[in-house]
């Protein structure tokens, strides 16, 4: 059974004092205003937001926790900065699992579970074509992890929980077109599979939308250098 995608399954509720700069530092990372790398010192955001030290450090580490922001002891926090070769990693165990998952998923689903899966496509569509680029990258991390679910593999489901995290921080920080942050009529067109009990067709879309975002990444470019914080964030 489905759970992911359920309401009443998200844990992530937002803390009321450090939940706005999460919000701003996530759309900042997201859109490349904040680019890799980027130091981002407690004392000069909280002098940014007016907030307290403690406040901007409990942000920080929920921005940690969602692999966007790297934590290191007596340095501070930088925007985080995966490599090439862990980008191409990380898409290749996707490609090595998700397919396999999603044709499972296609030989048991439920019509719930097909009927969550639309309702959470809906939330991904309105995300996108909103310009909530950064909504729409955790959307489709959770739409992956949903299918997973359905397939009531729970080793995998936690692998695949973890490696979409990795790759949600790789696309939000190297995607070079919009549509890297997963089209619409990619995922529309698996639920359509799974529906229809499809395996075989499931697999396959599966591992052809992966390799497509792979492709919308560009992993080769320069980043420019990192730019004043407090113009960025204000």
């Amino acid at each position: 059974m489905l759970t992911t995608l359920r309401p009443e399954n998200d844990h992530r509720k937002p803390a009321a004092r450090w939940s706005p700069i999460y919000h701003g530092l996530r759309d900042a990372i997201v859109s490349h205003r904040l680019t890799p790398g980027t130091k981002l010192p407690e004392d000069e955001l909280a002098a940014i937001y007016s907030v307290s030290r403690t406040v901007i450090r409990a942000a920080l580490q929920a921005l940690a926790h969602d692999w966007l922001v790297r934590l290191e002891p007596n340095r501070g926090a930088f925007v985080a900065q995966p490599s090439t070769k862990e980008a191409r990693e990380v898409f290749d165990a996707r490609a090595l699992i998700e397919p396999q998952l999603a044709a499972l998923a296609a030989k048991v689903a439920t019509a719930d579970d097909v009927h969550l899966l639309r309702g959470h496509l809906e939330k991904e569509h309105e995300a996108l074509h909103a310009g909530r680029d950064s909504d729409a990258i955790m959307l489709s991390a959770m739409f992956h992890v949903g299918v997973a679910e359905i397939a009531d593999q729970s080793i995998l489901t936690g692998i695949v929980r973890d490696l979409v995290s990795h790759s949600s921080l790789i696309i939000a920080l190297y995607w070079r077109r919009r549509d890297t942050t997963c089209e619409s009529h990619a995922h529309n067109a698996l639920v359509d599979a799974i529906e229809a009990g499809d395996a075989d067709t499931a697999a396959r879309l599966m591992k052809e939308h992966l390799d497509d975002l792979l492709s919308g990444l560009d992993l080769d470019r320069v980043d420019r250098k990192p730019g004043n914080l407090s113009e960025i964030l204000r």
